[in-house]
C-alpha cells in the first residue's frame, strides 16, 4: 500500500540521519591511532602526563638574618638620619619587636613618605684594642637591629611599624636606608688545602666577631680590617691562617726539663746513667766536645731548633667569604674550618 506523503517524508528523514551517523563513525575509525603490536617499542600513552617544574636557583650561603643582622664597622659618621623617639605602647614597654609601632623624629617636612622602609641600626662605639694590621681610626661598630616601614606621616613626625627584628628595638636607635646585599652563591665543595702557599694578595686580621665571641667556628660572623680601600668586594673568599706554633689560649713554655746537666744529666739520688731522657740530644759541634771527642754537658734545645730552621709553612685553619664592605673594614662569614678559629687570626684573599 503506498505511503502517504507525510509518512514518506518521515521515513526519508530517518534514513538520512542514519546514513550521516554511519559516515561519522567510519571517519572516526579511519583516523584512530593504529594498534601497537605485541613486542613493539612504541607504547601508547595512557593517562595524563605529570610535568615537574625545574628550577635553576643557585644555593646561597647566607640567609636574611645573616645578611641583615651581621653588623658592620662604619668609618663615616651618621648625619641627619631619623631616630626612634617614641612608641605607641611606651607607657608599658621599654623595648620593641615585630609588629610594634614606633614614632620617628622626622616627617613630611624632612622628606619622609608613607611606605618608606628603613633599617634600624645602633652605633656601639669606636673599634679599639683589637688585633689589627692597619694603623689609625677604623670606624664605629654598628649593630643592625631590624627594619621598619612608615605607615603614617605628619609634618615633623612619622609612625612606623617594625617588620623585622634581629634584637630588641629601643628608643634612640637610628634609621638608614635598607642596604642592598646579596648572599654569595655556594661554591662547589672541594677539600680545604691546609698546605697551600700564600697568594701574596691583600692580607688582614680577624678583629672582632658578632656577639663578642672570640673562639669561632663555621657560620660565625666576623669583622676584618680589609675594606674598599683595599679593593675587596662582597663574594671574595679568604683563607684564615696563623703562624706555625701559635694559637693556644694559654702560653706554656714546653722547653725540656734538663736539670742536672752539669753533672752529666744523671739523677740526683740514684745516678743511674750518664745522660737524661728529659733532655734533647747533645750538640755535635766541635765547640761542645772535649779533646777526646766526648760530648760535653750542654744539650741542644727546642728554642735553638726553631730559631735555626728554614721558613715554615703557615697553619691554615679555615675559610671565609665577605658579605659586606665598608671603607676600611668588611664583614664576613666563616664557611669552613679545619680547627678552631679565633680573633687575631690572619686572613688573605684567595
Amino acid at each position: 500500500m503506498p505511503l502517504n506523503p507525510f509518512r514518506q517524508a518521515v521515513v526519508l528523514t530517518l534514513a538520512l540521519v542514519f546514513a550521516i551517523a554511519l559516515g561519522r563513525e567510519s571517519r572516526a575509525q579511519s583516523t584512530a591511532a593504529p594498534a601497537v603490536a605485541p613486542g613493539s617499542s612504541v607504547q601508547q600513552q595512557k593517562g595524563p602526563t605529570v610535568v615537574v617544574p625545574s628550577t635553576d636557583q643557585v644555593p646561597r650561603l647566607a640567609g636574611r638574618s645573616t645578611l641583615y643582622c651581621a653588623g658592620y664597622i662604619k668609618f663615616q659618621r651618621f648625619t641627619g638620619v631619623p631616630e626612634i623617639v617614641g612608641a605607641l605602647e611606651e607607657q608599658e614597654q621599654h623595648s620593641f619587636s615585630d609588629g610594634d609601632v614606633v614614632y620617628l623624629n622626622q616627617g613630611s617636612k624632612q622628606g619622609v613618605k608613607e611606605g618608606d622602609r628603613f633599617q634600624i641600626v645602633r652605633p656601639r662605639g669606636a673599634v679599639k684594642d683589637v688585633h689589627r694590621s692597619k694603623k689609625g681610626f677604623l670606624g664605629i661598630f654598628v649593630q643592625e637591629v631590624g627594619m621598619l616601614e612608615v605607615v603614617n606621616v605628619k609634618e615633623n613626625t612619622s609612625a612606623a611599624q617594625i617588620t623585622f627584628s634581629c634584637n630588641s628595638v629601643m628608643l634612640g636607635d637610628l634609621l638608614t636606608r635598607v642596604p642592598l646585599r646579596e648572599s654569595p652563591p655556594v661554591r662547589p665543595e672541594v677539600s680545604l688545602d691546609r698546605f697551600s702557599d700564600p697568594t701574596n694578595k691583600q692580607r688582614g686580621r680577624v678583629m672582632m666577631a658578632r656577639d663578642g665571641r672570640e673562639m669561632l667556628t663555621r657560620n660565625d660572623v666576623v669583622y676584618i680590617d680589609l675594606g674598599s680601600e683595599d679593593k675587596v668586594a662582597p663574594g671574595d673568599y679568604l683563607t684564615i691562617y696563623r703562624p706555625l706554633g701559635t694559637g693556644t689560649v694559654t702560653r706554656i713554655d714546653n722547653e725540656e726539663n734538663a736539670r742536672g746537666r752539669t753533672s752529666g744529666f744523671a739523677s740526683d739520688r740514684f745516678r743511674g746513667g750518664g745522660y737524661s731522657i728529659q733532655a734533647q740530644r747533645a750538640k755535635e759541634s766541635t765547640a761542645f766536645t772535649d779533646g777526646h771527642g766526648y760530648y760535653r754537658f750542654r744539650p741542644i734545645t727546642t728554642k735553638e731548633i726553631k730559631r735555626d730552621r728554614p721558613r715554615m709553612p703557615r697553619k691554615i685553619v679555615g675559610e671565609m667569604v665577605i658579605i659586606d664592605v665598608q671603607t676600611r673594614t668588611a664583614t664576613a662569614v666563616i664557611t669552613r674550618v679545619a680547627s678552631e678559629v679565633h680573633t687575631g687570626d690572619w686572613v688573605e684573599i684567595q
